[in-house]
């Protein structure tokens, strides 16, 4: 079992969330409470996937920034010390709550499609889709939204000025971070692509060797894009320099760019996605994420199960049914909803969920047979999230990403910005699963300045006595991973247990549970398999979930950043007494 699974083992399981059977039960003691509630957290909490990300959010709110600075801080930082997961050449979703007003927004900065990338021009003679063209180079970038929501939550949320909250995430593009064995292995994964490109070369061989942990890897080009972005604001990177450098690099890659397609980016403020579960308020991603219909509708299926109360096989078989379920829907109806009209209240109903709950066997898989029963590629690298709450109330659930390992592997000279290659995300031949092995079809086609569908799924939860802010990289696992969260704190876990939880996933075509080593015993697997279920109960260990929470009857912040990434950091400043 793997060394995360067996520490939470105990306690897990007597929260009826580790879906594995052969360890003792010890229940997690829950903490000692007073007999009324905070108004307001007694601080700040950050958890973040690097510890400079997280170190930065603290230093905009000990300079007197709020949560929406320090977010700003962490998510710059992420793109200089994570370009294996996102990048200022990428896009986002910011959940944000606003603890004066108690409004919710959702920042969309996901990127948009050019009008040159049709259908047809990612496939190949034969028809088939052209696999390389859809996830390197030029052709599988979309528009970059990251730097435009950047500006946006600091001009229109933050109190301090741009310039302050990129601070240090240009001096450490400048001065160098030390490069982190994930990072290694990342690269030499990606390292034929990536040497491609002379812009990517000139970052990453530019001692002439690839990037090893220990060293130090500086970026000047994108500590400059950074200064003019905290400069210029929105004009620093869509216009002017930084955006010839773009246009330009594109096109002597062989792609196709128009200079309006930058300087008409603009991102979009949406209405979250609101529903119950149990004591629980939900409010998480709306489309063009299809994360959080889809965890609607997995939570108020689950909602007629006392999950506690079942063995481990009958745990992980309706989970996985409604995960399958979930799935489904995701790959027909979801998609751009300024392009695509969607069933959105319909599918995130109560009465829909039930609907569904009903067609649940107790005791039979319903089967997915329309693709091989082959395991969905694992991505545990790609995309990366941050969590925050301040003490006046705000809060802050941020996933990024440029999609796969160091996104499309091309850098733009003189800008050090890497570039995304979402276009993937899209349905570019429909029926055809993407890296993901998740398919789509015409509610998901591109279309010129349409958003790609996303998996990410930033979200709060909030009863009577706790709050909770939570999300998750993974590709299509995102959403599992933030579903098996939220279970976890409905049954009592602290933030770090919740991080640290052992993963299923089912995404309904493949036809298969993937769970974690160590998180299914031979004998649930058995009674699985009997039930119709094909199991892959080996894989290694993915995600990199982050979350932190306050307890408003003991008046406490937790932050869990999780262990399978050792570079994350958790960290709490408390500013005002508790009760």
């Amino acid at each position: 079992m793997h060394p995360v699974l067996r520490a939470l083992s105990a306690s897990l399981l007597s929260a009826g969330l580790l879906f594995t059977t052969t360890l003792p039960l010890q229940a997690a003691p829950r903490k000692t409470q007073t007999s009324s509630t905070a108004a307001r957290p007694p601080g700040t909490a950050i958890a973040s996937a690097h510890m400079l990300a997280t170190d930065a959010g603290m230093e905009m709110i000990r300079a007197g920034g709020n949560a929406f600075d320090a977010a700003v801080a962490v998510s710059a930082m992420l793109a200089v010390v994570e370009p294996i997961s996102s990048g200022i050449g990428g896009g986002g979703f910011f959940l944000l709550h606003d603890g004066r007003t108690g409004k919710d927004v959702f920042v969309d900065a996901r990127e948009t499609a050019p009008a040159s990338a049709t259908p047809a021009a990612f496939l190949d003679e034969k028809g088939e889709l052209n696999r390389d063209r859809a996830t390197n180079g030029p052709w599988s970038a979309g528009i970059p939204g990251l730097p435009a929501a950047l500006v946006h939550v600091s001009g229109k949320y933050g109190k301090l000025p741009l310039k302050t909250s990129l601070a240090p995430a240009i001096r450490i593009a400048r001065e160098g971070f030390e490069v982190y064995p994930r990072l290694e292995r990342g690269y030499g994964s990606r390292r034929e692509v990536m040497e491609r490109y002379r812009g990517t070369r000139e970052v990453f061989l530019a001692d002439g060797t690839p990037p090893k942990a220990g060293e130090i890897l500086k970026q000047p080009d994108l500590a400059r894009t950074l200064e003019l972005l905290a400069q210029k604001g929105f004009d620093g990177f869509y216009r002017g320099e930084v955006a010839a450098r773009l246009l330009a690099s594109v096109k002597e890659e062989g792609g196709r760019w128009r200079a309006e397609e930058l300087s008409g980016y603009r991102v979009k403020e949406r209405e979250p996605l609101h529903f119950k579960y149990r004591d629980w308020d939900v409010t998480t991603a709306p489309p063009p994420s299809s994360g959080g219909v889809a965890i609607a509708e997995m939570l108020q299926m689950l909602a007629g199960w006392d999950l506690s109360r079942l063995d481990a096989a009958q745990r992980t078989h309706v989970v996985s049914e409604a995960m399958r379920r979930a799935f489904r829907d995701r790959t027909i109806y979801l998609g751009d909803p300024d392009f695509v009209k969607m069933p959105v209240a319909r599918l995130t109903s109560a009465d829909y969920a039930a609907g569904l709950r009903a067609t649940i066997h107790p005791s039979k898989a319903t089967p997915s047979d329309l693709l091989p029963g082959e395991p969905a590629p694992l991505e545990d690298d790609e995309t990366t999230h941050f969590s925050i709450i301040d003490a006046e109330g705000n809060r802050v659930s941020t996933t990024q990403t440029v999609n796969l390992l160091y996104g499309s592997g091309m850098v733009a000279p003189g800008t050090g910005v890497l570039l995304n290659n979402e276009m993937d995300d899209f349905a570019l031949r429909p029926g055809t699963p993407n890296a993901f092995g998740v398919m789509g079809f015409a509610a998901n086609a591109p279309e010129p300045g349409k958003r790609m569908l996303s998996s990410m799924t930033p979200s709060f939860i909030e009863s009577k006595d706790k709050l909770a802010v939570i999300g998750a990289p993974g590709g299509s696992r995102i959403i599992t991973e933030v579903l098996l969260g939220i279970l976890g704190y409905d049954a009592g876990l602290n933030a770090q247990q919740v991080a640290a939880l052992p993963r299923i996933h089912h995404q309904w075509m493949p036809d298969v549970i993937s769970a974690e080593k160590g998180a299914l015993d031979a004998q649930t697997v058995a009674a699985l398999e009997a039930m119709g279920h094909k199991v892959n109960a080996g894989e290694n260990p993915w995600g990199n979930l982050q979350t932190v929470s306050w307890d408003k009857r003991a008046n406490t912040l937790e932050g869990g950043t999780d262990p399978r990434n050792p570079v994350g950091k958790a960290d709490v400043l408390e500013t005002s007494p508790r009760h």
